[in-house]
């Protein structure tokens, strides 16, 4: 029973990143507003009422593919002392492997993705939605109440800021290497401002 309720939910998986990456493919194509959920579910091979099964709003076919990172923050900071330093080291080692995450990364396909995330105000709406769920997630892993909270906004925004910093200049025509000094050095210094800021209280 457990081993098929395994391979059901690889499956289940498996559907949603398909669906999300014909969606993306076509969104990138032909602009986010000029394609229906109607024409993507018909390209993904699925009907309509299958396709918002999985995604309840369009927005979701595109977010999709950084739903692994939702509750990531919270994944780092389980069990860990010092929980501001552990989030500083997992995000420069994501800059060392330029994981698109982090905003380093020069892939055309990936700049691609976040000019589409970035420019398409609803993206932009839902994406928050996403970010306002990691901070739940972050701030019941930091202890919950108003500290909690507090702490895991500021977390997040620090994050996400950084991130749209490197994009913006990598999709500005700087090369990887080129923003990566500066990038690691914000990293370091905005860090080292939190860890002083919420871990001294």
């Amino acid at each position: 029973m457990g081993e098929e309720m395994g391979l059901r939910e690889r499956k289940k998986i498996r559907m949603y990143q398909e669906v999300s990456e014909v969606a993306v493919r076509l969104f990138l194509e032909k602009g986010f507003d000029a394609v229906s959920v109607a024409e993507v579910a018909a390209a993904a091979g699925i009907s309509k009422p299958t396709l918002f099964r999985y995604f309840p709003a369009k927005e979701d076919l595109v977010l999709q593919q950084i739903a692994d990172h939702r509750e990531e923050a919270a994944r780092v900071v389980a069990g860990e002392a010092r929980p501001v330093d552990a989030l500083r080291r997992h995000f420069l080692d994501a800059l060392d492997r330029c994981d698109p995450i982090t905003g380093l990364n020069d892939d055309p396909g990936v700049l691609a993705f976040h000019s589409l995330l970035y420019g398409t105000p609803s993206l932009v709406a839902r994406l928050y939605e996403y970010q306002e769920r990691s901070e739940e997630a972050l701030a019941e892993a930091l202890g919950g109440g108003l500290d909690g909270r507090l702490a895991a906004a500021q977390i997040i925004a620090v994050r996400r800021i950084l991130a749209q910093e490197n994009w913006r200049r990598v999709a500005a025509g700087e090369g990887v290497e080129q923003v990566r000094g500066d990038a690691v050095a914000a990293a370091e210094r905005a860090f080292g401002r939190l860890e002083n800021l919420l871990e001294d209280h």
